[in-house]
């Protein structure tokens, strides 16, 4: 059963920075597009930032410029880098690996970020 493991959530003030990784098992892991998905209570799961098979990324409006994601297919990890970090951005932040034209759709379980003074 394929396996997403979520963390570096934490407790950060207004202005600081935080990685997330996820770790993911029992796939080919280099040729599925993953993203980072976040969601607040009451809301609904939004994008954050993806990245393909073969590297192209797209984020989020709110957290361009901020945020980064990148993947290390040898470690089979994805990463979120989330600098200068607003009170907004709390929320739970979820890994996502899908395959392409198909309908293998994997989720991680959710780390908690939140940003506080």
């Amino acid at each position: 059963q394929v396996q997403l493991v979520e963390s570096g959530g934490g407790t950060v003030q207004p202005g600081g920075s935080l990685r997330l990784s996820c770790a993911a098992s029992r796939i080919s892991f280099s040729i599925y597009d993953v993203a980072w998905y976040r969601q607040t209570s009451g809301k609904q799961r939004e994008l954050v930032a993806a990245i393909i098979s073969g590297g192209g990324t797209n984020y989020a409006d709110s957290v361009k410029g901020r945020f980064t994601i990148s993947r290390d297919n040898a470690k089979n990890t994805v990463y979120l880098q989330m600098n200068s970090l607003k009170p907004v951005d709390t929320a739970v932040y979820y890994c996502n690996v899908r395959l392409r034209s198909s309908s293998l759709d994997y989720w991680g379980q959710g780390t908690q970020v939140t940003v506080s003074s």
